[in-house]
């Protein structure tokens, strides 16, 4: 078991963003092993936000972000009151979910709003696909199920790998950030542009945020 120092917990709080406390307290109980430490705090970060997740977040921002005058991005965030939609990790929260959707160009925020139509549409191309491998049914179909995760990851803002940091979803983001601020965090809907497009890309929800 590794002595827990000052240097270790400051490391901790660096990779996660978690309270000085609590990176110790993460420390303490896993004897010092720093990716344990790491998973445990995503994993009460998780369910800190899971609490908050039923809280109204009708509050927050609108931000832009504008690459190289070619991609315009607009994003929605929603918190809970005015308080955080100023504070400065959230507007940094923001202005890096913008800077994602320029970079990875997603269709939808999160895969409930990916249409059943077009997921059965590309499982059936997985299908045809994994059948060629002359592999069985049930390999097969394991293999479908596994390549649909990847679309979903392809298309999905918040199942896509952070571009700062691909150990990370963006979906964790979300996750520490409500853990920081304490409040419900909701990526509300993003629209796309690029020059010469065919059109903006909007991932939009069907419903309000709850």
């Amino acid at each position: 078991m590794a002595a827990v120092t000052v240097d270790m917990v400051k490391e901790l709080r660096e990779r996660t963003q978690a309270g000085m406390m609590d990176c110790k307290r993460a420390l303490d109980e896993t004897g010092g092993d720093m990716e344990a430490a790491i998973r445990l705090l995503r994993e009460r970060g998780k369910a800190q936000a899971a609490k908050k997740a039923g809280r109204s977040a009708s509050e927050g921002a609108i931000v832009s972000y504008v690459h190289g005058g070619r991609i315009g991005v607009l994003v929605e965030v929603n918190c809970e009151t005015d308080f955080v939609g100023r504070n400065a990790d959230f507007q940094g929260f923001t202005r890096e979910v913008a800077m994602q959707v320029a970079a990875t160009q997603p269709l939808y925020v999160r895969r409930d709003e990916v249409p059943e139509a077009e997921v059965e549409a590309e499982r059936q191309i997985l299908r045809t696909q994994a059948e060629g491998s002359g592999k069985p049914g049930a390999v097969v179909e394991k293999m479908v199920e596994g390549r649909l995760e990847k679309f979903y990851e392809r298309v999905c803002l918040l199942e896509q790998p952070y571009i700062r940091d691909p150990q990370k979803r963006v979906e964790d983001l979300v996750t520490e950030l409500a853990a920081r601020v304490g409040e419900n965090i909701q990526v509300r809907r993003f629209v796309r542009w690029e020059l010469g497009g065919a059109g903006a890309q909007q991932g939009e929800p069907d419903e309000e945020p709850v």
